[in-house]
């Protein structure tokens, strides 16, 4: 049985790296991993962790470009007629939603420019997006969200990557899904986006200062609903929406099937790091957490940790945007299910198993 190619754009991230996990697991693949930095045996800097160190038997080829630049990126990807599958989900930073827009949408063309021409057997283009396809960054919204929701007013490169593929498809022979995870958890470094890295550096800190553990975001978002994706359910979501019929030319919500408040998962998140738990205190993680790079490197050294740049393991501006929604954050995946796409997982379970698999691989104490 002839295997597919899959070629994971954005495999240093939690996203990436979780899919590139799954897809050994499941076999039947060949991998390619493409970043910035590269993987095993690429560009990775000194103190940063490969994504998938530790798996038996890797078998991933890793790139490493610069997908902002056009050229680069065409002659990087130049020998790689082979790929069958591509799933993007790298993403580049900005200080506004409108600077987001035109590097984020470039680096999928570019992508797909290198690719496409060259890559005879090409059958899917997978798209990571993210709720704010329906304005959740920007206020409350509607919720449970729904896949077919009336768009809201630009800019937003989620939505503007997704008609580029819609549009190019046309002409095409492949077919595209795009999954929208809510805030997604999993293990990873150096990531803008990773709240579960947020909680438990905020955590370890706590316990080493002798403090309580205290909800530092808006009063209305400790009492709001939330969801999270867990990366490993979501690795498997992508995975299912490129391989099955059911998922040509379609959006997905993904979500762990649950729903919580923060007021009721804190006290669980903090028995698990044997803290009190005192009443919320809104403070910015950003401001309070600043200058805790000196501790955080003592912390290192009395535990004998990963020795971690403090950099890599806090995103707290991305933890002071999440704690901050004082309104619900929820969609509803049912599609998803109607499809065929059936997974789920306990969201406290889930915080537990990411906590402790960063303390087996000594990230934090």
């Amino acid at each position: 049985m002839k295997k597919h190619t899959a070629l994971v754009v954005g495999a240093r991230g939690v996203i990436g790296g979780n899919l590139l996990r799954h897809l050994q697991n499941t076999g039947g693949w060949e991998i390619i991993g493409l970043s910035r930095r590269g993987g095993v045996g690429g560009t990775a800097a000194t103190g940063d962790t490969d994504d998938t160190a530790g798996i038996a038997g890797t078998a991933v080829t890793h790139i490493a470009v610069d997908l902002l630049d056009r050229d680069a990126t065409t002659a990087a990807l130049a020998g790689l007629e082979c790929v069958t599958h591509i799933f993007y989900a790298a993403y580049q930073d900005r200080a506004t939603w409108s600077e987001l827009v035109p590097p984020n949408l470039a680096m999928l063309t570019n992508v797909v420019d290198a690719i496409e021409p060259i890559a005879n057997d090409l059958v899917h283009i997978s798209l990571m997006q993210g709720y704010k396809v329906y304005g959740a960054h920007l206020g409350p919204f509607k919720t449970p969200a729904r896949e077919d929701d009336p768009p809201h007013m630009p800019p937003e490169f989620n939505v503007d990557q997704q008609q580029f593929l819609e549009h190019r498809q046309t002409e095409a022979s492949w077919t595209w899904s795009a999954l929208r995870p809510s805030v997604v958890a999993g293990v990873g470094l150096g990531n803008p986006m990773n709240l579960t890295m947020v909680i438990a550096v905020y955590a370890s800190v706590c316990r080493e200062l002798g403090i309580p553990f205290r909800f530092p975001g808006k009063p209305g978002a400790y009492t709001s609903l939330i969801e999270m994706t867990d990366a490993d359910l979501l690795a498997k979501a992508t995975v299912w929406a490129a391989t099955n019929p059911a998922g040509a030319n379609q959006a997905y919500n993904i979500a762990n099937g649950d729903v919580f408040r923060w007021e009721s998962m804190w006290a669980t998140i903090a028995k698990f790091f044997e803290l009190e738990v005192a009443p919320p205190l809104p403070m910015s993680l950003a401001d309070v957490m600043a200058d805790k790079g000196p501790l955080w490197n003592t912390m290192v050294q009395k535990y004998d940790l990963l020795r971690t740049p403090y950099s890599d393991v806090s995103s707290w501006a991305f933890g002071d945007f999440v704690f901050g929604w004082d309104y619900d954050v929820i969609a509803d995946t049912s599609k998803a299910r109607r499809a065929g796409f059936h997974e789920y997982i306990e969201t406290e379970a889930m915080f537990a198993d990411i906590f402790t698999a960063l303390r087996t691989a000594r990230i934090i104490p």
